[in-house]
């Protein structure tokens, strides 16, 4: 969009982002999926802003690179409908 950024707010907002994948990482530390230990509309819920955030972005190394959280991430997202999902996103 050839929109200047403003590197303050940019570098703000990265540290906003660490600290909410500082709580991801504490909470499955506790428990294998967000709301307990099966898969639940919360993980699901999760699903399409994760997938932008590692697939779409240059800071999802961030979130996969944490043990709990890229865990977590590694299981839900090869979830095979998952993976249909994302194809059929791919040919829109």
């Amino acid at each position: 969009m050839h929109i200047k950024q403003d590197k303050v707010v940019f570098r703000q907002n990265e540290e906003k982002l660490s600290k909410v994948f500082d709580i991801y990482e504490k909470r499955l530390g506790e428990a294998w999926f967000l709301a307990s230990d099966e898969f639940y509309l919360a993980d699901l819920s999760q699903l399409p802003n994760t997938q932008y955030l590692v697939s779409d972005t240059n800071k999802g190394n961030s979130f996969t690179s944490r043990e709990n959280a890229g865990r977590w991430w590694d299981e839900i997202s090869s979830q095979d409908s998952w993976k249909k999902v994302v194809d059929l996103s791919k040919g829109a």
